[in-house]
């Protein structure tokens, strides 16, 4: 039997199944500053202080966007405007047909896949609150 992302198109999953989408990277939740000169994005390592880095999940994810404004949530309607969404992200992948990546929690049956395989933000970043500058913790160009 084939599995629900492989059956449907990303605007007719329910909301249960866009949820388990999403591999808990938490890199969609690192501040990123744009160059206004190039609009080049560049990532940091400074997280949003309401991420439980321990497993990639918001610890206010009802009123995140009410407590951050620019947090997005996203939605089959905005997918192709967050550009700022990594390259990794399944619901991208999703969009553009590729497949999940063997790590993703869905493919591997292993919560901790997407950590283990190096592909989250866990052990490589720090809270806004601890942070100075932006410019003073950017890690390169976004992917």
């Amino acid at each position: 039997m084939a599995n629900f992302w492989e059956n449907k198109a990303l605007s007719e999953l329910t909301q249960s199944e866009w949820e388990q989408l999403c591999d808990g990277c938490a890199k969609c939740c690192l501040h990123k500053v744009e160059d206004e000169d190039t609009g080049i994005i560049y990532a940091t390592n400074v997280i949003c202080q309401y991420l439980d880095v321990e497993n990639g999940q918001c610890g206010q994810y009802s009123e995140r966007s009410t407590l951050v404004p620019e947090c997005v949530t996203l939605n089959n309607d905005n997918l192709e405007q967050v550009y700022f969404m990594p390259t990794t992200c399944s619901y991208r992948l999703l969009a553009k047909g590729k497949p999940l990546p063997e790590w993703h929690p869905l493919i591997s049956h292993n919560k901790e896949s997407v950590h283990e395989s190096g592909n989250s933000v866990r052990d490589k970043v720090i809270s806004e609150l601890e942070a100075d500058d932006l410019m003073h913790h950017l890690t390169g160009e976004w992917e």
